[in-house]
């Protein structure tokens, strides 16, 4: 039993404990917003947003850039989305659920591409290509900016890259050492499934509706 203790945490052993402690506090409030989207509920930005500030600070201090920009990123886009799912317009949200149109596909693609650059210079500056695990967080940096995007635009095709990410996540941060954040986004992963079949069928109520 000790072997698999110290297979899952032994990396541990050389962080400090408010560090743990923190991110135990990020990873709480990280699945208490992917659940909050779930139930389409405008918490999942403010549940989000404590996340992924001290996500940033964290990944700032490990120095893993990539996995920083996008819970930066994260960070600014729950406060658009968090706008955006409280707008309204008389009676009625300006942003309700819906499917991603043909242009909101092309500025998907468009954001995921730019991303990729982004991070390609990001890391090449800072020298930063030692390891695979960066080329494999460009990738997932530029999959989860897409559906953070979609997220806060309200289009049910946020979850399809949640689910990618999540799962590419999941041995990744294994990986890298933080046991915590890989078991989250082991969550996430089934979460997100969950979250993509409860939006498909309030969709579908509503076209049968309409």
């Amino acid at each position: 039993m000790s072997h698999i203790f110290d297979f899952l945490f032994g990396q541990y052993s050389d962080y400090n404990t408010i560090d743990i402690v923190l991110e135990l506090v990020a990873v709480f409030f990280g699945v208490a917003s992917v659940i909050c989207s779930w139930r389409n509920s405008v918490w999942v930005f403010p549940t989000g947003m404590i996340s992924t500030a001290i996500f940033v600070y964290l990944l700032l201090k490990w120095m893993l850039l990539g996995d920083m920009m996008i819970n930066g990123y994260y960070f600014i886009m729950s406060i658009y989305g968090w706008y955006l799912w409280t707008k309204k317009v008389g009676d009625t949200e300006a942003t309700p659920m819906g499917r991603a149109s043909l242009k909101e596909h092309k500025i998907s693609a468009l954001i995921f591409v730019a991303t990729l650059v982004f991070v390609f210079v990001v890391y090449q500056a800072f020298d930063k290509w030692n390891s695979w695990t960066a080329y494999v967080d460009t990738v997932t940096t530029a999959i989860f900016f897409v559906g953070m995007w979609l997220m806060a635009k309200r289009k049910i095709e946020n979850w399809i890259y949640w689910i990618i990410g999540d799962i590419i996540s999941v041995p990744l941060y294994f990986y890298k050492g933080f046991t915590f954040t890989s078991f989250q986004y082991f969550l996430f992963t089934f979460i997100a499934i969950g979250g993509y079949f409860a939006w498909k069928k309030h969709l579908n109520k509503e076209t049968v509706l309409a």
